[in-house]
């Protein structure tokens, strides 16, 4: 039996350059991980199915649409004789929500499918069956923050970011991501002025520095996004209000919002008081890295 994390990909940052003839958007986002997320096992040997639990595990399929399953059977595809077996997800994290838990689950997979069959995490096949799942998964891959360009699939060097203490919440709603760029209005062939930065020079003793830096950017997908759930916004509004918040966004093409804090201490105090004044709401205390 083997075991991975799939954890919360948060885009700490997220620019819109534009929009390319083959309809796809060109994106430069600065992405980080979370302490939390999935777990996938895989028991090798067994038939190529999957089962599901978790507190999200209903929302899910565990038929051929499911991006795990997506992930085994585009790796066979690609590599005949695969060795394969039967997978096991523990979903805690909500669906449609921005934060690539489906990408993430995906990326999962190829990595146990990797180290059963003694594939490299920078083998060429695998890198392409990520790429063509979705636009997240290479990145998840290797979870670890670093910026990411095109359409997901340049990714720049590991950054080694200082200690982002941060409070995750869902409102509940799943957004769909067409939906989010549907709203954006960017027409073919359609570029903005923005034109790509370098990686960000990252102080990792200095996260005062990194919290204003960030201040300073944005995510281009918030505005549309709470045209399609304006829900949204008021979870940037609560996050914001709550004592020591640095900096409150949107994650991906949400709903899930961030907010930063100074210590660990903060972050847990303004989760659990979200918790009480939002019940309904998932919120999640964690680190981001």
């Amino acid at each position: 039996m083997l075991t991975a994390r799939a954890p919360a990909k948060v885009n700490l940052t997220l620019r819109v350059l534009g929009r390319r003839a083959d309809g796809y958007h060109a994106l430069e986002s600065l992405v980080a991980f979370a302490g939390t997320g999935d777990s996938l096992t895989l028991h090798p040997g067994e038939d190529g199915s999957m089962t599901l639990a978790g507190p999200f595990g209903a929302a899910l399929s565990a038929g051929p649409d499911n991006l795990v399953l997506k992930a085994e059977r585009g790796l066979r595809a690609a590599l005949p004789g695969l060795r394969s077996g039967r997978f096991h997800l523990v979903k805690r994290l909500p669906v449609a929500s921005g934060i690539g838990g489906g990408s993430a689950d995906a990326a999962a997979a190829l990595r146990l499918l990797a180290r059963l069959n003694g594939l490299r995490l920078d083998d060429p096949v695998l890198l392409a069956v990520a790429a063509a799942i979705g636009a997240d998964v290479p990145v998840c891959l290797q979870p670890r923050a670093r910026m990411m360009r095109g359409i997901g699939e340049r990714l720049g060097a590991p950054l080694r970011l200082p200690r982002l203490f941060s409070v995750l919440a869902n409102p509940g709603v799943p957004v769909e991501t067409a939906a989010v760029f549907s709203a954006l209005g960017l027409a073919r062939g359609a570029m903005r002025a923005d034109t790509e930065k370098g990686d960000p020079t990252v102080d990792s003793g200095d996260p005062t520095a990194f919290h204003a830096a960030l201040a300073g950017d944005r995510n281009d997908l918030e505005a549309p996004a709470c045209r399609v759930a304006p829900v949204i916004a008021e979870v940037v509004a609560e996050l914001s209000g709550l004592p020591g918040c640095r900096l409150a966004r949107m994650s991906g093409s949400g709903a899930t919002c961030f907010g930063l804090f100074d210590d660990c201490g903060q972050a847990a105090d303004a989760a659990r008081t979200l918790a009480r004044a939002r019940s309904g709401w998932w919120v999640k205390a964690t680190m981001l890295s």
